[in-house]
């Protein structure tokens, strides 16, 4: 191997003195092509192996775990190999002498192969906002419980939205859209979205998607486009969801102690809003600073927010009530054997008899 200080001799005999390299090579007894590398590099010598290292414990049973893990490709996401599962199976299947460890080390230089390489995206302002579902525990009336949080975060100004409900059904997902609206002040041109059974029905090949009716509606009320990301590729969401880890571990450590749902939206709010003083890195302005630009490139609101409901068609029974969702709810005694319209919004229903 040629030493740095055997290079720097060669190349300031070559480029300061002018000597060829046939010159250089006869005077210090060195190859033409040694003389060659020394010319074009300058740096110091790098080892490179010409062969694999031998590998006698985890060699004879690459081929093996290789086959475990084509099997995988066809199997359940939550059925597949571990590491340990793997290492167990070589010992009990074929006499495995060598470690856990070397196990896991081979998996990880497989998977390293297979990783992918992404290119972060710039949003122009007002143009996208993404949007998805998180959960996490608060105390509420001095009882520990799982709360379902609806986030939305602009793409440009990075501007967040959080708001709690105690579950993730369809008047939620559009309740929370509503509110993130009116807190922006404006609509944003595209929303990105998981593909959430609120408003996707069927998912088709591509970015093709069966959409939910009442989802329709609700993007015709506030007249922006919709996309979905593809399956199993959360990084097309990416901002929201390192925006739900942001928010479960800043929002709610600790947990939150409330007496309920407004009270905690509240909290939330406030919490929101504080964001606006963030810089984030990378950037010369704060998130409220970069929101203000935004602002003026958004969709106006609608005159009427869209009523946030879901619709299911009723009838009275001859105790004058209807049944919705395990619960009786009382009616006039003149719709008794009625058919009836009850709107289901997050905190209330409404019985509607025709207009």
């Amino acid at each position: 191997m040629i030493e740095v200080e055997d290079k720097e001799e060669m190349r300031k005999l070559y480029f300061r003195r002018h000597w060829s390299i046939r010159k250089i090579a006869r005077e210090l007894h060195r190859s033409r092509k040694t003389v060659r590398k020394a010319i074009s590099d300058s740096g110091p010598p790098v080892y490179k192996r010409r062969v694999p290292p031998p590998q006698p414990v985890i060699g004879p049973v690459k081929g093996t775990i290789d086959g475990y893990l084509m099997e995988d490709q066809t199997a359940p996401k939550k059925q597949r190999h571990t590491a340990r599962r793997i290492y167990q199976r070589l010992v009990d299947e074929h006499k495995f002498q060598g470690s856990e460890p070397a196990v896991r080390r081979y998996l990880r230089a497989l998977r390293g192969k297979k990783r992918g390489v992404f290119i972060p995206l710039e949003y122009n302002a007002g143009s996208s906002a993404q949007a998805d579902w998180g959960a996490a525990y608060v105390i509420m009336k001095g009882v520990k419980r799982l709360v379902s949080f609806f986030a939305m975060k602009l793409c440009y100004s990075r501007k967040p939205f959080i708001v709690a409900f105690p579950f993730e059904k369809q008047e939620a997902f559009f309740e929370g859209h509503r509110r993130a609206f009116e807190f922006f002040e404006g609509v944003p041109h595209t929303l990105i979205w998981d593909n959430l059974k609120a408003a996707v029905k069927k998912i088709l090949t591509g970015r093709n998607r069966v959409e939910q009716q009442s989802f329709i509606a609700f993007r015709s009320h506030y007249l922006f486009d919709s996309r979905f990301i593809t399956p199993g590729e959360p990084h097309e969401n990416g901002r929201v969801e390192n925006s739900i880890g942001y928010v479960r571990r800043n929002f709610f450590v600790p947990l939150p102690q409330v007496e309920s749902f407004d009270e905690l939206n509240e909290m939330l709010l406030k919490k929101c809003q504080r964001e606006d003083d963030r810089i984030l890195p990378g950037f010369k302005q704060s998130i409220g600073q970069m929101h203000q630009k935004e602002k003026e490139k958004l969709l106006p609101l609608p005159k009427r927010p869209y009523p946030c409901c879901t619709y299911h068609p009723v009838k009275a029974c001859s105790l004058s009530y209807v049944n919705f969702q395990r619960n009786r709810y009382s009616v006039p005694v003149r719709y008794a054997h009625h058919n009836l319209m009850l709107k289901a919004f997050v905190n209330r229903v409404d019985i509607c008899y025709q207009d």
